[in-house]
């Protein structure tokens, strides 16, 4: 079996990265994590997922079609309520969870009174802790808005109506935090969606992340993760589609007259051409300052026939025909000038001129670019206050995500930026500096900074080692196969590790349980052997002489022929 050098080399550092990973391993005291208290502060809606949740939050039991209707998914994704896995910050504090991978969850809670944010600051603030990361997958709350029927959680789905949906999603070529409401045309009543331009990426991390929506009376509005502005904005000015249509629009039955004139520029009609312009000319022309090279073969073709192929053993010429080989660069030219017939080379003709064309001029009877007439659009209204939201009865998340155990807490939804901020200082901020310092503490000492470029091994062997090592078992909790996949010489030298260790342990068990000595065979001959070390102690001791060997087998091989011969008698 071969064994490139570099894998041999991988297997060898990766051993040493074992053996001194403990050392690497920062000794920074840990201190003692404040425990959970529920906060004081008062709102609309403040959800910290304390012990009682289950009577405010249901999972829904609806089904969800796709576009085309042609495939209904249930919402099977479970939630739980639990503490984080990964750096956990306070003890105690518990928040909602994901717990399916691949599968759409969705869950709801019913406000305790509709909010109606009429003249009014809205502020929606929430944590999102990707604890395995996002690849692919949603993590945005959707406000929801009043209805006759109120909010009826077993049915809540991708259809039931939204005011807002706020929050990070990522998949493909999808990398936003939306924020997107849905506005009423006053005059069809019909909804439509307005989606925010230019949204920010998502901020993947397993710590917690703070998400901060502020919408102002004035239709302003500031988007802030972990309380830094990240895109602020107008609602009247930076959603897509408007929310006000145009006052006048083009009128459908004007016409263009058929003597409009837009051409600026017509052909001079007194320009004549030139008497000494030739149309005819070509472009091109046979250099004849040009010579044949000296070396150029002429009688040697360019090709030839490639004197190793083979007729195949199958061809068949009556069926196939005859047998012809491929063609090669004739090995001749590959050397010279060229083969062949020589062909003069072309130039570019001196006289070429080509097709002659009037010069433009301005047209006398140009008009101008005509456009139809405006008239007032039948379909325009003009909302100055989009920030007056219908009435919001309740909150949901229905999602669908490839990842798991991704967590929500401290959902705050009022008018008060001051008290989200409060929130936020007694909850998001304490937990997070604690969840960076556990982070910070399991990075190498000397990975300070933010360079994920991959070490060289041949610099830095136990580094480069280390590098892959960390790697392929932070992609192995995800999928172990694309873990393999990424880095299969990291999969290889772990794989031989394992073997190499299991070998060692059977062969030390081997020499603990054989505890006997092996009993040398039988002697054919009187010539000495490894084994007569012994016999020469015995013999140092006793008188008797070297014959007795040859008496014994003699006296034996009589005992035998007796034994034998009462067999047969008593037969």
């Amino acid at each position: 079996m071969k064994c490139r050098p570099r894998f041999l080399a991988f297997l060898i550092a990766a051993a040493l990265s074992l053996a001194v990973a403990e050392k690497d391993k920062k000794t920074t005291p840990i201190e003692p994590k404040p425990e959970f208290k529920a906060t004081t502060i008062k709102a609309p809606f403040l959800e910290q997922f304390t012990s009682d949740w289950t009577k405010r939050w249901s999972p829904s039991e609806a089904t969800k079609e796709t576009k085309d209707r042609e495939e209904i998914f249930s919402y099977i994704g479970k939630w739980e309520v639990e503490e984080p896995s990964v750096f956990p910050g306070i003890k105690g504090d518990t928040g909602l969870v994901v717990k399916t991978a691949a599968a759409h969850h969705a869950i709801s809670a019913p406000f305790a009174n509709p909010l109606d944010n009429t003249d009014k600051t809205l502020v929606i603030q929430y944590e999102v802790k990707l604890q395995n990361g996002l690849e692919c997958g949603g993590a945005y709350l959707k406000l929801l808005t009043e209805s006759e029927k109120g909010i009826q959680a077993e049915e809540f789905s991708d259809k039931t109506p939204y005011t807002i949906m706020f929050g990070p999603d990522r998949c493909g070529a999808t990398n936003k935090v939306h924020f997107i409401f849905r506005h009423k045309n006053p005059k069809t009543g019909v909804y439509e969606e307005k989606h925010m331009n230019s949204a920010p990426p998502v901020k993947v991390s397993k710590l917690s992340t703070l998400y901060t929506l502020i919408i102002r009376p004035d239709n302003t509005f500031d988007l802030r993760i972990n309380n830094e502005s990240s895109k602020t904005g107008s609602l009247l000015e930076d959603f897509t589609p408007s929310v006000n249509p145009v006052a006048e629009i083009e009128d459908p039955e004007d016409k263009k007259p058929k003597d409009w004139v837009d051409d600026p520029k017509i052909p001079d009609p007194n320009a004549k051409k030139p008497d000494d312009w030739d149309e005819d000319a070509p472009f091109e022309i046979p250099d004849e300052d040009a010579v044949k090279p000296d070396d150029w073969l002429e009688d040697e073709p360019e090709t030839v026939p490639d004197p190793d192929a083979e007729k195949p053993e199958d061809w068949d010429d009556e069926e196939d025909g005859d047998w012809i080989p491929e063609s090669i660069p004739n090995p001749k030219c590959e050397t010279i000038s060229g083969c062949g017939p020589w062909k003069r080379p072309t130039k570019r003709n001196p006289a070429y001129k080509g097709k002659w064309y009037s010069p433009q001029i301005d047209n006398p009877a140009y008009k101008g670019p005509w456009a139809a007439r405006k008239i007032p659009n039948p379909d325009f209204f003009e909302d100055k206050y989009p920030a007056n939201f219908e009435k919001i009865a309740g909150i949901g998340f229905e999602l669908w995500t490839m990842q798991n155990d991704i967590l929500f807490d401290n959902i705050y939804i009022g008018h008060s930026a001051e008290d989200a901020k409060k929130l936020s200082d007694e909850t998001w901020d304490v937990k997070y500096k604690i969840e960076k310092a556990a982070e910070d503490s399991e990075k190498p000492e000397d990975d300070d900074d933010d360079d994920d470029s991959p070490p060289v091994f041949w610099e830095d062997p136990i580094k480069f080692a280390q590098y892959h090592f960390t790697r392929f078992l932070a992609r192995l909790v995800e999928s172990p196969i694309d873990a393999v996949r990424a880095y299969p010489e990291t999969a290889g030298a772990l794989g031989a590790i394992a073997v190499l260790f299991f070998l060692l342990v059977a062969i030390l068990l081997n020499l603990l349980t054989s505890v006997k000595k092996p009993v040398a065979p039988h002697k054919k001959t009187d010539e000495p052997t490894p084994d007569d070390a012994d016999g020469d102690v015995a013999e140092s001791s006793t008188t008797k002489d070297e014959g007795n060997d040859g008496d014994n087998e003699e006296d034996e091989t009589k005992s035998n022929a007796k034994k034998r011969s009462k067999t047969r008698q008593d037969q």
